[in-house]
């Protein structure tokens, strides 16, 4: 092949806990990953030149060794030689800095694709320890399926499948920085902790009234302090008719409105007039979504 197009499928944490901070200076958390619908697509081409060059359809994003989907490219390269030149296309779907793993799933799905383009036939354990080089939720999104990640998220346990549950992504016009958010964790109390184990319960039952009562991020705690407002909305959301639960996406901004099914996503969505807010009707997703993350060349 001399060109590929892959889905990155972006994350959420249907529960997110910190259970300390380690001596190595991140925290150790306990968290329960889950792919989800929105995807950003990667096009890798082979050039006849060496080097890389990444272009991207958003000009805010950097597309210099800053970004982790050319930081991926440039790990492969120098592990394996036969990986010369090199053009990465992005066209991004998941919104920047929305606590979705957007840069990680672009980064994962570089060493997925290149693995296929240049017919490498890693194993998927080599695969896994490429991408923990480049940061803690690159692994996971390798193969986004429900998952443990414990440690900094790294280490990863796969679970019994999440039943299809449907979400509605509202993200506010405003980022805000993960560093400040764990930093100032240590300032708040936690009132509420997400009960992993009865979500777990909840997923070998699907019993998604019993995921839906046991989810939870600890680090709304912290951005709420910091971002009042968001708390506001949060609560303003939580009420409206059909909502089953608003969570946190990660360290914020981005909140997640759960809801029965798509008709239900979308009469929210409808609901929901806040000007410049990105607001995406999503699911979580399967197997055999990953079974089709290869896309047809255009």
């Amino acid at each position: 092949m001399e060109k590929i197009r892959c889905k990155a499928f972006g994350k959420i944490n249907l529960t997110l806990d910190v259970l300390g901070k380690r001596a190595d200076g991140y925290h150790e958390i306990l968290t329960l990953f889950q792919g989800i619908s929105l995807f950003d697509e990667v096009r890798l081409t082979r050039a006849n030149n060496e080097g890389l060059v990444l272009t991207c359809d958003v000009p805010s994003l950097s597309t210099g060794s800053d970004n982790l989907a050319y930081q991926a490219a440039q790990l492969m390269q120098e592990k394996f030689p036969q990986i010369k030149g090199l053009t990465i296309e992005l066209k991004k779907r998941i919104p920047l800095a929305a606590g979705l793993a957007g840069g990680s799933a672009d980064a994962a799905t570089v060493i997925w694709g290149l693995d296929r383009l240049y017919e490498l036939n890693l194993a998927q354990e080599e695969l896994v320890q490429l991408a923990a080089r480049l940061g803690s939720d690159v692994p996971f999104c390798l193969y986004p399926l429900t998952a443990i990640g414990a440690g900094r998220g790294e280490r990863l346990s796969f679970c019994p499948p999440c039943p299809e549950l449907w979400l509605v992504l509202l993200k506010p016009p405003f980022g805000v920085s993960t560093k400040e958010v764990y930093s100032n964790l240590s300032q708040v109390k936690i009132t509420r902790r997400p009960r992993l184990d009865q979500v777990i319960q909840g997923l070998k039952a699907t019993n998604k009234e019993m995921i839906y009562a046991s989810l939870g991020n600890v680090l709304e705690e912290s951005t709420f302090a910091l971002y009042p407002q968001l708390k506001i909305w949060a609560e303003e959301i939580s009420a409206l008719n059909g909502v089953k639960k608003v969570i946190m996406a990660g360290s914020g901004p981005t909140l997640m409105a759960f809801v029965d099914n798509s008709q239900a996503a979308k009469k929210l969505t409808s609901s929901l007039k806040k000007p410049n807010w990105s607001v995406e009707v999503v699911r979580t997703i399967t197997g055999e979504d990953l079974v089709g993350r290869m896309m047809s060349d255009e």
